[in-house]
Parts: structure tokens; sequence; C-alpha cells
């Protein structure tokens, strides 16, 4: 599974964690640094992302328009990237069953 970070996380989370999702990406190395949500979405969805996010905009998103792409959303507030990528690390199990459920569209992580 791939994960599209959004601009509020860092890119070094690709490196941190090419091990448990390869083929991951940031949104800065796609030139989408200063795109707007809907771009980002759409992005996502077109080429088969999961976006990763401290933004609540996202499972808002969602909610409205069901997925895909599937969400991410990390309600940390201010952690180092260290903690973010454990979070990720220890939440994968979780991050690939809601990729697989229909049912899901985001998966809240604290």
């Amino acid at each position: 599974m791939k994960l599209l970070f959004d601009q509020n996380l860092s890119p070094v989370l690709i490196e941190e964690l090419q091990d448990v999702f390869p083929g991951s990406a940031h949104t800065e190395a796609l030139g989408l640094a200063r795109a707007n949500d809907s771009s980002i979405w759409e992005y996502a969805r077109e080429n088969g992302f999961t976006i990763v996010s401290k933004d609540a905009d996202f499972p808002e998103r969602g909610v409205l328009l069901g997925s895909p792409p599937k969400v991410v959303w990390i309600r940390r507030g201010n952690c180092t990237t260290a903690e973010i990528a454990g979070i990720l690390r220890r939440s994968a199990a979780e991050i690939e069953a809601a990729a697989k459920d229909d049912g899901v569209r985001y998966v809240v992580l604290i």
C-alpha cells in the first residue's frame, strides 16, 4: 500500500517507512506542495495512494465523496517525525485492513 503524505508531515517519513509502505510519496516531491486539498485528493485517487494528514479536511472529504482514496488522519498535536513514524508503523495492519474494507473511508490514529 502506498501512502501520500500531506504538506503538514515531514518528507523524511518516506524513507523512515519505506520497508512498511513501499512506493509512498510526499506531496512536495510530486509538485503538490502548494496544491489545494481537491488536487491532492484527485492525485491520490488516480494514482492509488492513501492520504496521510493531520488535517481534518481529508476525513471530512472522505465522508462527503466516499473513497478511494482512503485517509489516515493523525490526530496528534505537536510531535516529532519519529513519533509519527512509530504511530504509522504500529498501525500498519490497521491501515492495511482499512484499505481493503469498502465500508471504511478513513482511519484515525492518535
